[in-house]
């Protein structure tokens, strides 16, 4: 082959690309484009690999049967076929794999982990490794045929000086091919990287200023393409937990708006409330309610657990209490009906609320009660400066339908008395110490405010708890009634 002139060399080889070249279309249509788009930058590869190393084949075959040259003089053709094909492969294969990444952007594949896992790393190994292999190859072949054809032309300074430079000249041409191949390959890599790693960070960069309404292209089955759907499920549920702290906050919302907007008036009582949730909705409730011959009702309930099912909890029993009161004569008829409710649905369950009903007569001074499985409500005597609290049996709401409730009656409460009906949120208040707030802190503090309004009271208790706790998290809800004799 080396008696070809480089112009006849040119044409032969030329002639074996061009027959392949005609048909390459046609294969890229039938077996690329046909595939899956995952799989389509592979397929490239091999499909330029095929048309070199069949091209190789066709000029070898001329070259034997027509120009008769043994088979092992076309050894370096062949290698030199397989090392183009393996470039010319490598960046069909990226631009086929860019082609994919836009493409991947343009329809919004934004879903389904790569089937088949493939590392960069493992990428750059091979690459690196093959080209190494194939520029020893080289550098071999060509050294082997340079030091034989030095040999024999070497007769004397001048021929071996001008034969030095000839190999020179071949070597560096041999080698800038390489180069600027492998430069090649790395700039297009490398543009696929910033298209990938572009998409990336405009998506987290969105993400980070609240913005969830974009999601990374899956496009490679390389590390960036697990990272793209990683953050397309993070987005996924970021989504739902805006979503659903936008719902606990209109139930945050809607929950308050059932609470007592301002204290009722009842002559000769000053009665102030409040809810103090630890999460957006809670369990605790308390409400007023006028009843026949302008007798007030008051009630503090809670619901086991807090939360959002606390609180859909405390919405039906809500919910019963209304209805019921319009049929109200007592304390006890009322709890009886609320519990045959509250114990039909709740019974498969196992959800219970306790409460603590309270009703107030201006016309006879006395108190009428019901402790339903609640903390007792806590009278302050303003004559004796004592505190008794307003116990009573009774069982929590939602166990047992059968159970029948009884009055529990008070003696003439006195001007200036006080009564506290509060949830366990306020009694078991704990610092960083462990220690719990108690009844005797609470029963201090009435004694100090005896003389304040009952929105002062109720005021100075929540402040005193709130001072208590510290920097310690909420751990229950607080709600408490404070009723003021005057």
């Amino acid at each position: 082959m080396a008696s070809l002139s480089p112009v006849h060399l040119g044409i032969i080889i030329g002639s074996g690309f061009l027959v392949l070249l005609v048909f390459r279309q046609l294969l890229i249509k039938k077996v690329i484009e046909s595939a899956d788009p995952d799989e389509q930058p592979r397929r490239m590869f091999f499909l330029e690999m095929f048309i070199c190393i069949c091209a190789a084949m066709l000029i070898i075959a001329y070259q034997s049967m027509i120009l008769h040259f043994p088979l092992l003089s076309n050894l370096s053709l062949l290698i030199g076929c397989i090392i183009a094909g393996f470039f010319i492969g490598i960046n069909s294969f990226l631009i086929k794999e860019r082609a994919a990444i836009v493409n991947a952007m343009k329809i919004g594949q934004y879903s389904g982990r790569p089937i088949k896992y493939s590392p960069i790393t493992l990428k750059f190994t091979l690459i690196a490794g093959t080209t190494f292999v194939f520029v020893c190859i080289v550098l071999v072949m060509v050294f082997s045929r340079d030091v034989e054809w030095l040999a024999n032309t070497a007769a004397d300074e001048e021929s071996i000086a001008s034969a030095q430079l000839s190999v020179i000249y071949e070597i560096l041409f041999i080698m800038t091919v390489l180069m600027i191949m492998i430069f090649n390959l790395i700039i297009a890599y490398s543009r696929n990287l910033k298209l990938l790693f572009n998409n990336e960070t405009g998506v987290l960069e969105k993400v980070r200023n609240g913005d969830l309404s974009s999601k990374v292209p899956v496009a490679t089955q390389d590390e960036f393409g697990v990272i793209a759907d990683h953050t397309n499920h993070m987005i996924d549920g970021l989504r739902h937990r805006f979503e659903l702290v936008h719902s606990l906050k209109l139930a945050e919302e809607v929950q308050q708006n059932l609470l007592p907007t301002k204290s009722p008036y009842l002559r000769g009582y000053d009665v102030s409330g409040m809810s103090m949730y630890c999460d957006q909705t809670g369990g605790d409730y308390y409400d007023y309610f006028l009843l026949p011959d302008d007798r007030l009702g008051i009630v503090v309930a809670d619901a086991c657990g807090h939360g959002v099912g606390a609180a859909m909890l405390m919405t039906t029993v809500r919910a019963f209490l209304i209805s019921a009161v319009e049929t109200y004569s007592d304390p006890a008829h009322l709890l009886n009906q609320i519990n045959q409710w509250i114990s039909r649905d709740c019974a498969s369950s196992g959800t219970f609320t306790t409460m603590f009903f309270m009703e107030l007569d201006p016309a006879v001074r006395t108190l009428r009660w019901i402790r339903a499985g609640h903390e007792p409500a806590l009278h302050y005597h303003r004559r004796t400066a004592q505190v008794t609290r307003l116990d009573g049996t009774g069982i929590v709401l939602g166990i047992d339908a059968s159970y029948r409730f009884e009055n529990q009656i008070t003696e003439r409460v006195d001007s200036g008395d006080i009564i506290l009906i509060g949830t366990d949120g306020i009694f078991e208040t704990r610092n960083s110490d462990n220690v719990i707030f108690g009844q005797p802190a609470v029963n201090r503090i009435i004694a100090e405010q005896c003389e304040q309004p009952a929105s002062a009271i109720r005021e100075a208790l929540v402040a005193e708890v709130k001072k208590f706790r510290g920097d310690m998290a909420q751990e229950d809800d607080i709600t408490l009634v404070v009723v003021k004799v005057q």
